[in-house]
This record gives C-alpha cells, structure tokens and sequence, in this order.
C-alpha cells in the first residue's frame, strides 16, 4: 500500500543545498504496525512529512494506495492527505473552546458529511477509544492521556488508509504513554495500518516492525540503533 524508492530530499540554504535523505527506500504492506525510530536530527520528521503528504520529494518515487504523490501539487497533495491520513501529533492539537465530540467532528465538517453522520461518526469513534463519559469535555478539562485518545479518535474518524502517530507519548508520563501504546496495539489487530515516529526505542519496540533512520538512511538492523 506504501512504496517509497530512491527517496532524496534536499533543503536549499542560500547557496549550500542540505541533503537530509539520502536514498530512503521503505515498503509498508496494509495492516502493518512499523515504527521509524531516531535521534532528533536523524531526518525523521522530514521522512514523515513526505509519507504525510505535507512535503514532496527533491527525486524519487511515492506510491500512497496506488497513487504516484511523488510531484503532486499542494491542491491535489491535500486531497490525497484528507483522504488517506489521519494524523497523531505530539501535542494532540485540540481546539480548546471544542467540546471531544465537537474536535473529533472536525475533519468530517471539512469532509462536508452531514451534521447528524458527523455526530454519528464521532460518538462511536469516542466509545471506541473509551471516552463515551467524556464526550461533552473541553481539552482542559481532560488528562493528557484521555487528550491523546481524542487526537486519536479524530483521527479514525474519515476512515483513513494509514494512522500516523508523530511521537504519540512525547508529552505523557511513562504509564499514560503504555496505555496509548495498549490502544495503538488494538487498533492494530483490528487489522489499521499505523506508522508511528519516535526517538524512543522502548516505544518503538511496541510496533510489529521497525526501521532506524539514522543521518538521513533507512534501515533495518542493530547498526541503526
């Protein structure tokens, strides 16, 4: 469902060009759960804005469920990015004046699905990540774990391709972070596709697979740890 090959992404600084991937070749099969793992500065968060869609390759192939995204323009990328990605940041990136309901409901208000689907849709995917007694909470009036899992149930919410978690406990205590993992397991064995990214090897040892980015080069092994 996910071909990346010969993937070369290159920041121009004035006159000196950056190159911060070199090369990345990545395959991921529907239904897996893969971590990319790395130091900050490694290139992973340039490698998830490309699978996002929210960046394009300097060269190289994408391939997103079919779709060659690889020199898509902005209009057609977005397209791609609200049909197939559904996005879990560090930070949950909540509107605090929402209620959980009203924050899940956001991406099918922008999908233009009815009001009374929207709802519909929105309740279930809050049972779904045990919040249903919470549903009518503002993001201050919740932990950052019961936050994270209204980030996560926004993203379910359109039904994406592929979850994509950018350091999902970054901002948790160690034991909220093992219950998001527990829900991402879940989700998992129901048969979603999640690539998460993260610094943390524990975390990323949660995954079915993992691949290290190290220096702008992916790979698979003790040598990229």
């Amino acid at each position: 469902m996910l071909e990346m090959k010969n993937i070369v992404k290159i920041y121009s600084m004035g006159e000196e060009n950056h190159k911060v991937l070199h090369d990345v070749e990545l395959y991921i099969n529907p239904g897996e759960f893969l971590s990319v793992v790395g130091p900050s500065g490694s290139g992973k968060s340039t490698l998830m804005n490309i699978i996002g869609c929210l960046d394009t390759p300097t060269s190289g192939q994408y391939i997103l469920s079919g779709n060659e995204v690889s020199g898509l323009d902005e209009v057609e990328l977005a397209r791609i990015r609200n049909k197939e990605i559904g996005f879990i940041f560090q930070q949950f990136q909540l509107l605090p004046r929402l209620s959980a309901l009203d924050n899940v409901m956001l991406p099918l208000v922008y999908a233009g699905v009815p009001e009374k689907k929207r709802k519909e849709k929105a309740n279930e995917m809050l049972i779904r990540v045990g919040l249903e007694d919470k549903i009518k909470n503002r993001p201050n009036q919740l932990s950052g774990g019961q936050q994270q899992r209204v980030a996560i149930a926004r993203a379910l919410v359109t039904e994406p391709t592929i979850l994509l978690a950018d350091e999902p406990t970054g901002a948790l205590d160690q034991k909220t972070g093992y219950q998001i993992m527990k829900l991402f397991k879940e989700l998992h064995a129901e048969g979603k596709t999640v690539i998460m990214i993260t610094h943390d090897i524990d975390i990323a040892k949660n995954a079915s697979r993992i691949v290290h980015i190290l220096d702008g080069k992916l790979g698979e092994g003790e040598k990229y740890v």
